[in-house]
């Protein structure tokens, strides 16, 4: 009994060296890979403002195009509109006459 008394806190204490020593080597490997992802993130986000111009040239295209096409569409659904209610009143104006005759 007075051998585990011992004994026991010796194994105890190598245990906990290794595992602090395990975690000082995974904190150092974690480090490393962080500052790794940090210089590709940067790589990427130059590339990305690189590429920025071309993307605001198109948005700004795009935008543009959307104008004119709404503009054609709306131009052509009014036209649409008038040719169907110039129908109707013609039909109106030509039951009115004939009841006013």
């Amino acid at each position: 009994m007075s051998f585990l008394l011992e004994f026991l806190p010796i194994i105890i204490y190598v245990l906990l060296i290794i595992v602090l020593v395990i975690g000082i080597v995974l904190a150092i490997k974690c480090l490393i890979t962080l500052d790794k992802v940090e210089k590709v993130v940067d790589n990427v986000n130059e590339k990305v403002k690189a590429l920025d111009g071309l993307f605001h040239i198109i948005d700004t295209t795009t935008d543009k195009i959307v104008l004119v096409t709404d503009k054609i569409v709306e131009s052509i659904t009014a036209l649409i509109a008038n040719l169907f209610t110039t129908k109707k009143k013609s039909k109106k104006e030509i039951k009115g006459e004939s009841k006013d005759e």
